[in-house]
């Protein structure tokens, strides 16, 4: 044993999982259960970095991924470090591309740890073999073309003399074969087939970073695929099918015709709004990479919260309450229950709202509010209700700290008296931008969205705090789209494009807009 474990501990458990085939969501419910107790994750270039969002917070990540061209760590101290990380007392996952069990040399790994007597889990994942295709609109079986189907490494181990395979079986004994990590054997992988009794028209997909925005399918014939693949210069990582299923791609073909397939969008919402815009980004093909820029909080300021505490506390008196977001009736609300304030007290006052969202989150709270104004923001709100406004109201605006003064400032031109209160406050949140910023630079992201001007003010804090350069020029490798004409000023004068914004200030609409991108 190379490294004693602490005095007293016990050896943490090693939980070798599977990773799926790179959609983030194909990971297993045990594998993500798995991901979100570990202390330390271990993974590669093959696991989605998505997955590690499962992380709890304070766990240490360790990249071992292998590269086509160098290997950042050799297998043998990859199993050593699972090793020492569990005998140092850490529950760990480990993240392998696929399923574990299929050419992911799980056995490797599992065999040094029950020697050293670390607890350790298989978790089997949904491997790239069957997967891949599908996303393809390849099934690896059907019953009008193959009832059988071999799995075959194409990438065997290179200190042997000669291959392992029966090429003379193997050519011939299922209908479909489906070689992992193959690539750089095609001619080889091709030339034996057919020289062992396949048809050289014998159906042939090559699909690359398979589930993934990236995702490449090119189809041929044995005698065809290698100068294809020579022409589009094919890379890995990538599958090779083999088989008469292959022309069922024609009629199947169902995740490259979404209307976002090929799109990574880079969600810039707080992390309590991000998940409905990136839900819907997901279910129409696209990878959503979700960077909460912003993150809402109570008001920490004693001064602040004693401001919105005596305001709700005369709530009777008020005449009007406005609300300009979905978040300020939730923290309003969040805020009358701390306080025990009744709500029947507010009912001497009309309540407006700004944007559908907001109006919904009323309404689920017993409340209907005056009628919605065309335009989604303060302009139109106050168009919506002026002929209901008279000199001497008393108007409350449960706000954000960032809130635009604009409609505090018009009430009080027409004779209201307003007290503005700040029921929350929005906070620079620069999690994970490390990540991100590889991304940006990588070109892996093709979408940014910004849903506010704050979420484009706080992105461009975050680049200066991680001294990049010249932000705007960084960004702009990207397609910028903005939810509203607010929004998009301010991203222009940050120096950024605006190659889209939306019709209506809505969810709905900025997705809409997305799914029009060329």
């Amino acid at each position: 044993m190379s490294k004693e474990r602490l005095s007293g501990s016990r050896a943490g458990t090693v939980y070798l999982i599977g990773a799926g085939p790179g959609d983030p969501k194909l990971i297993t419910v045990r594998g993500a259960e798995c991901i979100a107790k570990a202390d330390a994750v271990v993974y590669d270039r093959l696991a989605n970095p998505r997955l590690l969002r499962h992380m709890k917070p304070g766990a240490e990540k360790f990249y071992v991924g292998k590269l086509p061209d160098r290997h950042t760590l050799r297998q043998e101290e990859i199993n050593r470090l699972l090793a020492d990380l569990a005998l140092a007392g850490k529950t760990v996952a480990r993240l392998k591309g696929g399923d574990p069990s299929i050419f992911g040399r799980v056995g490797e790994e599992a065999e040094l740890l029950a020697a050293e007597g670390v607890p350790f889990e298989i978790v089997p994942g949904i491997t790239s073999a069957i997967a891949v295709p599908a996303y393809a609109g390849i099934p690896v079986t059907h019953r009008d073309y193959t009832s059988s189907l071999a799995i075959i490494t194409g990438h065997e181990d290179p200190a042997k003399t000669e291959s392992s395979h029966d090429w003379k079986k193997l050519a011939t004994a299922t209908g479909t074969s489906i070689f992992l990590m193959g690539i750089a054997n095609l001619p080889y992988i091709c030339e034996s087939l057919m020289i062992n009794g396949r048809a050289q028209d014998t159906p042939v997909a090559l699909i690359r970073w398979g589930t993934r925005p990236e995702q490449q399918t090119l189809t041929g014939t044995l005698v065809t695929i290698v100068q294809q693949a020579r022409e589009a210069d094919f890379q890995s990582p990538a599958i090779i099918i083999v088989g008469e299923v292959v022309k069922l791609r024609e009629t199947l073909s169902w995740y490259e015709k979404k209307p976002l397939f090929g799109k990574r969008v880079l969600v810039t919402r707080a992390r309590s709004q991000s998940s409905a815009l990136a839900e819907q980004i997901d279910e129409l093909g696209g990878e959503a990479v979700e960077f909460p820029v912003i993150r809402l909080r109570e008001p920490e300021s004693p001064a602040v919260q004693e401001a919105l505490d005596q305001a709700l506390s005369r709530l009777g008196e008020f005449d009007w309450v406005l609300f300009t977001s979905p978040n300020g009736v939730s923290y309003f609300f969040r805020r009358l229950q701390h306080l025990g304030v009744d709500i029947r007290t507010m009912h001497k006052a009309k309540v407006a709202a700004v944007g559908p969202k907001t109006a919904e989150l009323l309404a689920e709270r017993g409340i209907v509010a005056e009628r919605l104004p065309a335009k989604f923001q303060g302009e139109g709100l106050l168009d919506a209700i002026l002929p209901q406004l008279v000199p001497g109201q008393e108007a409350l605006l449960p706000r954000s700290d960032i809130a635009r003064d604009y409609l505090p400032v018009k009430l009080k031109e027409l004779g209201l008296s307003v007290t503005e209160v700040d029921v929350y406050e929005s906070v620079l949140d620069d999690d994970r931008s490390d990540e991100v910023l590889e991304q940006l630079r990588s070109g892996e992201i093709h979408v940014i969205t910004f849903t506010s001007s704050s979420t484009v003010d706080n992105l461009f804090s975050i680049m200066v705090k991680a001294e990049v350069e010249e932000p705007a020029a960084l960004l702009s490798r990207a397609k910028i789209v903005c939810i509203g004409p607010l929004t998009a000023e301010t991203a222009r004068k940050h120096g950024l494009h605006v190659d889209a914004m939306a019709a209506e200030a809505t969810i709905e609409s900025l997705v809409d807009t997305l799914s029009g991108l060329k």
